[in-house]
């Protein structure tokens, strides 16, 4: 086949002139033209280019309306860090658990072990992914759904059911029994690791099948498989205690030993929230997914055989409703939302409009929360726990928010959360279900509808 190319005397600007979708030079003109020509285009340039787009188009009305202060308030406690890693939605559930079993331990101060929840995370992902594999074996390596699980064969992400099944098979340990180390704080090269070993895997996996191999060969290729990713995550975070002997003394200085628990039974005794009752509300207003319906979204998950993550869609009037009640009965909300939309780390709030980039940039940002999902524009980044709410006669004007980054930012880690932003950019709570009325209750025993692996409902979990 002979490919033509253009003259070699002419400019790469002269042969994209020719092409009808091309820029053309004259439109460029007109554009440097009308910029130059704008007094206020030069004026957000000159501040720009000097100092972040962020701080100069700072709303400060919106900062200088927001204080700090809520008429319903629960934490008295410091946040924890989850450092360079993806672990939020484990540390918000495990922020929410400590609640109680600071109250039951008569402590101040306490934290799970996050590092022993990402271990077994990790290991039973591992296996839900070569199960995946195993699966879909008969589809081509270029299917969507093949390729989505090769490009995401294992993150830090989760959902709130995926914590659960971890806590339910594996139980909890305190973080004295296995602390933090170099790689549950910054996780990125353990990850690569782990990714390189198991498309490996799912290589090994497929080659086999293809020479015909018996699902039961499979299986047994990916025992050996995982005995590799339990040596990694062995050498990476420490190897998980079987039994272990906690003391301490509380703040009534009595002492206190629990003698060789296991981590099933430790979990039993000090975590006193009832998992059973509760359930997913999520917030999706895309034309195509109805509210009152549960929703499933395809190879989310992390152990085989555990329960499988369901959503209920809900308004987000419903939503904010019982995230109120929730703080006003005196528990905190874990959520899930877009985190890095209209934050002010620094100074710890989140409002809508926090910055004005309209007037910065002289455009409309037209995207609802609909077409944002639609278009790729939002998504779940980010897990935390509501621990207060200011309420205005009984209405709610700001959040009060445990977050999982440390003490340096925010007011001491904590945040505050306008509620315009709630409305915008929260997704996700975990709430009781006892909180729903009867509708959303009888919502819940209908089938989910299951939405594809890289739906954006899944998105927290990457």
């Amino acid at each position: 086949m002979t490919v033509t190319q253009p003259p070699l005397s002419r400019t790469t600007a002269e042969v994209s002139e020719g092409h009808a979708g091309a820029l053309a030079g004259e439109l460029v003109a007109r554009l440097r033209q009308e910029f130059a020509a704008s007094p206020s285009n030069r004026l957000a340039q000159n501040a720009v280019t000097q100092i972040t787009v962020d701080d100069v188009a700072l709303n400060r009305s919106i900062v200088a309306a927001t204080d700090h202060t809520f008429s319903h308030r629960l934490d008295d406690w410091s946040v924890t860090n989850q450092k360079r890693s993806g672990r939020c939605w484990m540390f918000a559930a495990l922020n929410l658990f400590r609640v109680g079993a600071m109250k039951k331990m008569g402590l101040k101060s306490f934290e799970f072990s996050q590092t022993f929840t990402l271990f077994w995370d990790k290991l039973e992902r591992a296996n839900y992914f070569l199960e995946a594999i195993i699966e879909t074996r008969e589809r081509d390596v270029d299917d969507r759904t093949v390729a989505f699980l090769l490009s995401r064969p294992i993150d830090d992400g989760g959902q709130w059911n995926m914590f659960v099944n971890l806590v339910r098979k594996h139980g909890l340990v305190p973080k004295a029994f296995m602390p933090e180390t170099e790689s549950s704080s910054n996780t990125m090269r353990m990850n690569a690791i782990l990714r390189q070993k198991l498309r490996e895997g799912a290589k090994t996996i497929r080659d086999l099948h293809a020479a015909g191999a018996s699902v039961q060969a499979l299986r047994e290729a990916k025992q050996e498989i995982l005995a590799v990713i339990y040596r990694i995550l062995c050498i990476h975070l420490g190897t998980p205690p079987e039994r272990f002997t906690w003391q301490w003394t509380d703040q009534d200085k009595v002492f206190h030993r629990e003698e060789n628990l296991t981590p099933q039974e430790f979990a039993a005794k000090y975590v006193d929230l009832p998992l059973d009752e509760y359930v997913c509300l999520v917030n999706d207003p895309r034309p195509t997914s109805p509210y009152n319906r549960t929703f499933t979204v395809e190879y989310l998950g992390n152990v085989v055989g555990g329960a499988i993550v369901t959503y209920l869609n809900v308004d987000i009037q419903t939503m904010k409703s019982i995230a109120q009640r929730t703080i006003e009965d005196g528990e905190p909300v874990w959520f899930g939302c877009d985190v890095g939309k209209m934050m002010r780390r620094d100074l710890g709030i989140w409002d809508k409009d926090l910055y004005d980039y309209r007037t910065l940039y002289q455009t409309e940002f037209t995207l609802d929360k609909a077409a944002r999902l639609i278009y790729h524009e939002t998504q779940m980044t980010h897990a935390m726990l509501f621990t207060g709410v200011d309420l205005v006669d009984g209405v709610p004007r700001r959040w009060r928010v445990e977050n999982s980054w440390g003490e340096d930012n925010g007011q001491k880690g904590f945040y505050t959360m306008n509620d315009s932003w709630f409305d915008e950019y929260t997704f996700e709570i975990a709430a009781r279900k006892s909180y729903l009325p009867p509708e959303l209750q009888q919502a819940l025993t209908l089938p989910p509808i299951v939405l594809p692996a890289w739906d954006p409902m899944g998105a927290l979990a990457r």
